[in-house]
């Protein structure tokens, strides 16, 4: 949206038939829309571990930000800072891990894109919040990418998986495995995105799910 008021009213018309919990503004205010347990619908057509209605066991939070197709920009101070108060609250309340701390663009893979390649994941989890490993650099080496066929791309689709994207174990490098590593790469690798698996991204990929912790009881 151009504004956060027009992202705010947008959230509060009936005929949107969107909504989430929590809309914070760039100057850092944080607006509750809906109570924490009840549903809210942000997530849409989603998936991540094998669950299927996000909408239903999810804590949804709008970050205001005018978006890729109207001037993309970097997210201030101020608005960060309040999303990490309001995330550290929200973990708190509900035991929630870091690798449950997610972007709609993993939920909801080629459809959805934000927050972004410019939303600063490594400073949330010096704050203890979200699963992140630094990513492996960018060099020269083999890669993957769509029309590939055979045990490597089954073996990058299972690493998917395995971290939470749905990625159909196929052996091919589909359009689905591209979008699933376009939206990888957003939240993980965001240097480069074009939805080809290089080392940088494997690496990145192996080093998640290396250092994945096991659910809360």
């Amino acid at each position: 949206m151009k504004t956060g008021q027009a992202a705010e009213d947008w959230l509060c018309a009936d005929e949107s038939q969107v909504s989430s919990h929590y809309l914070v503004h760039e100057d850092g205010r944080i607006i509750q829309m809906v109570r924490e347990l009840d549903r809210a619908w942000h997530a849409g057509k989603s998936y991540w571990q094998g669950e299927r209605d996000l909408n239903s066991l999810s804590v949804g939070i709008e970050i205001v930000n005018r978006g890729h197709e109207l001037g993309y920009e970097d997210f201030p101070d101020k608005q960060i800072d309040a999303v990490i108060r309001l995330c550290r609250g929200i973990i708190g309340r509900h035991r929630i891990v870091a690798h449950r701390v997610l972007a709609h663009s993993d939920i909801s893979t080629g459809r959805k894109v934000d927050p972004g390649e410019k939303f600063p994941w490594g400073v949330l989890a010096g704050q203890g919040i979200g699963h992140y490993v630094p990513p492996a650099p960018i060099e020269g080496g083999r890669f993957l990418s769509e029309g590939d066929m055979g045990q490597p791309v089954e073996a990058l689709q299972a690493m998917l998986s395995l971290l939470g994207y749905e990625a159909p174990i196929t052996g091919i490098y589909e359009a689905a495995t591209k979008r699933d590593v376009k939206a990888f790469q957003l939240h993980f690798r965001p240097e480069k995105i074009d939805g080809i698996a290089d080392f940088s991204t494997i690496e990145t990929l192996h080093r998640l799910l290396k250092n994945l912790k096991k659910p809360m009881a």
